[in-house]
């Protein structure tokens, strides 16, 4: 029997074949450096491993796809849940069970020859768990909510390296605190969800060229303040690179690519957007009738690890001058490439959920996101999101947990994500469940005193 007990998976250290490669994830800047990893097979792995560093004193990180990763753990201990990709659909219940490694892409198929899909999010390959637990804002979510809503239980590792099966009735706390907490209180291991009757959607995106995108910012603008909740909607400023992996009409140009997803019906969807295409022509317009299989076409994110900076901020609305200062910083002709997103909130997310949760900061009506590609010297992209930051600071609603990466996920921004009440709560629980902070090594939220 190994140092960590019953545990059936793969244990690296550093310098063991597949401890880089185990370490690092889409999100390739700043890795994890733990002193052990454990790449979990299943509940029992998990829970051999909390009890290990309990019992030692490591902190503890959990990694899937590494996505979303928050300042890197120097030391400790990290559980890798990549190889826990059990899915489980019940088409009466509208539910799917879904392990700690599962990617949405996984869950989208096997939902999707009983008519249902879930509440997934705009790229395909971000792992489903983690994306829950830091709340979710999906591509129908202006119709249903947050993906954290529509969790049923939750299995988890918690410090005392018990495994528990969390229901709203079984542990009414823990369960809420799970559900925008993110890993904060444990080490999930599975997520039982509810499923949507979605089979397929009008969407896609539009693209335009340079010279159009302040008509098409403030045409969109204008438009979100009249769309109807089944519509959501974002629109990325982007400086294409000039490489063939893009299509050939998109290729060193900065562009405005809209996004569209609408679950009314076609006819309909071609009425709602006619504002959006009379802007004038577009380079590329892919918006139309589609299964929900092919959802993740709508964003079209690359699916290659990159090493990237991004943060964002949650604003009540959305004015001219506000569209006039993104240009500035990061449109056609800034000094800076960068990409810019802005999303329309509302709707569904900022109805309290049948089932309390933690997720924060629901009273937004956008999310203004800004996303650099690093590479050798990264001193711009820091001073570039620092102006972004000034920029926005007096028009901020908070922060959203699960677009806050890297070194811009610090202790203020992850305290911004929520609601003052909601963060005292969530600390006076970490108190109760883990109160040596074992699990630290996240958007954490310390153990209140």
């Amino acid at each position: 029997m190994s140092a960590y007990g019953t545990v059936r998976g793969a244990v690296l250290a550093p310098g063991d074949d597949g401890y880089d490669a185990e370490r690092t994830g889409f999100q390739t800047a700043d890795p994890h450096r733990p002193e052990a990893i454990v790449v979990a097979e299943d509940a029992g792995d998990v829970r051999a491993a909390v009890e290990h560093a309990a019992a030692r004193g490591m902190p503890v990180a959990v990694q899937s796809t590494g996505h979303g990763l928050p300042l890197p753990a120097g030391g400790g201990l990290l559980i890798a849940t990549r190889t826990m990709t059990g899915v489980e659909i019940d088409p009466e219940a509208r539910t799917a069970r879904i392990e700690a490694g599962v990617r949405w892409a996984r869950v989208v198929a096997a939902a999707a020859p009983h008519g249902l899909a879930p509440l997934s999010g705009s790229s395909p390959g971000v792992g489903a768990v983690s994306y829950t637990l830091g709340g979710g804002i999906g591509l129908m979510s202006r119709r249903y909510g947050f993906a954290a809503d529509h969790v049923r239980s939750v299995d988890v590792v918690t410090a005392d390296a018990r495994l528990r099966h969390v229901t709203p009735e079984s542990d009414p706390d823990l369960f809420w605190a799970l559900l925008g907490g993110r890993a904060n209180f444990g080490v999930v291991t599975a997520l039982e969800i509810g499923l949507l009757p979605v089979g397929r959607l009008y969407g896609g995106g539009l693209y335009f060229d340079a010279d159009l995108i302040p008509e098409v910012m403030d045409t969109w603008r204008r438009w979100t303040e009249t769309v109807p909740d089944e519509m959501t909607s974002s629109v990325a400023l982007m400086p294409v690179p000039d490489v063939p992996v893009f299509p050939e009409p998109l290729r060193g140009r900065h562009v405005a690519h809209v996004r569209i997803a609408y679950t009314g019906d076609e006819a309909e969807g071609e009425r709602l957007i006619a504002p959006l295409r009379a802007v004038g022509p577009r380079l590329v317009d892919t918006v139309g009738e589609m299964p929900y299989t092919d959802s993740g076409l709508i964003h079209n994110e690359p699916p290659v690890p990159m090493a990237y900076r991004a943060t964002n901020v949650a604003v009540g609305d959305l004015d001219g001058a506000l569209v006039r200062d993104l240009l500035g910083l990061a449109g056609p002709g800034a000094p800076d490439r960068a990409i810019v997103e802005v999303r329309h909130l509302g709707g569904a997310m900022a109805k309290p959920p049948a089932v309390p949760n933690a997720v924060g900061n629901r009273d937004a009506g956008y999310l203004v996101g800004l996303l650099s590609k690093l590479g050798t010297d990264d001193t711009g992209a820091g001073a570039l999101h620092d102006r972004f930051g000034g920029l926005l600071a007096a028009r901020s609603r908070g922060q959203v947990l699960n677009f806050l990466f890297g070194a811009n996920a610090t202790p203020e921004r992850v305290r911004a994500a929520y609601e003052p009440e909601t963060y005292r709560r969530l600390a006076e629980l970490k108190a109760r469940y883990d109160p040596a902070n074992l699990f630290r090594l996240n958007h954490n939220i310390p153990p209140a005193r």
